[in-house]
């Protein structure tokens, strides 16, 4: 059965605490923690200690997506305290400058592939040049940046079969035209079905669809049919053909 959880992010914004608050009263077993802006980083950081994460199985850490590159050095010397924990750190490529920096994060460090909007990151090759520069690293593999790179799901097949040794977790959500995170619709579910039988059942994954408290159920309900019918044949993955398709309200 898949282990299925939030970003903290995608269901408060930076306020951390209520976004555990939520996981916690919806009984979720995984949560990425995540300070996706800059000035989240510090915050959270201080508040590691505080926090009561034991009823969590899995817990990420999701580091900015733009750092200042004079900056870049600090913010990962202050990882350290993610680093005692063993959590995997999600960084997207395009915000690292000193790769030599971040490979001392070793397997911890967790690349992501990207939306088309970046400049690397987004298929195959170019995170082949990536993991290139950081070869211990392991791989968030988010099926909505995928899907907006190629929406045929041709190059999430390639890249979870080039990655799939690597990988340690998984984003989904719809990822619309502005590449913003959203709600799981038919046709994104539709689609990740096609590839769900990449993604080995004991992989945590992460929502980062934008949600409030009363949609949780639904969204984790919706994820789960998204990850659940495994086509077997070229042919089946040609027409993502899974029956019973239903979404939720």
């Amino acid at each position: 059965m898949r282990r299925i959880g939030f970003s903290t992010g995608s269901l408060a914004l930076s306020d951390f605490r209520r976004g555990l608050h939520i996981l916690r009263h919806h009984a979720m077993p995984i949560v990425e923690l995540s300070a996706l802006r800059e000035a989240e980083l510090v915050p959270l950081l201080e508040g590691l200690n505080e926090l009561d994460l034991s009823s969590f199985s899995y817990v990420s850490f999701h580091a900015p997506s733009r750092i200042d590159p004079s900056n870049e050095e600090e913010v990962v010397r202050s990882l350290g305290k993610v680093v005692r924990r063993s959590w995997p750190i999600i960084v997207h490529p395009d915000a690292i400058t000193r790769f030599d920096c971040w490979a001392q994060l070793g397997r911890l460090l967790c690349i992501e592939n990207m939306d088309k909007r970046k400049p690397v990151g987004r298929t195959a090759r170019e995170l082949q040049d990536v993991f290139m520069k950081v070869p211990e690293a392991s791989f968030c593999f988010d099926i909505g940046h995928a899907r907006q790179v190629d929406p045929t799901m041709s190059e999430a097949v390639t890249i979870l079969r080039a990655f799939g040794d690597r990988l340690r977790q998984v984003h989904i959500s719809e990822v619309n035209s502005q590449s913003r995170h959203d709600r799981l619709t038919f046709g994104a579910i539709r689609a990740f079905r096609k590839v769900s039988y990449l993604i080995p059942e004991d992989v945590p994954i992460v929502i980062e669809s934008r949600a409030v408290e009363h949609e949780v159920s639904t969204e984790v309900s919706n994820a789960k049919r998204a990850l659940t019918c495994a086509p077997k044949t070229d042919a089946s993955l040609a027409v993502g053909g899974c029956a019973g398709l239903a979404v939720g309200d």
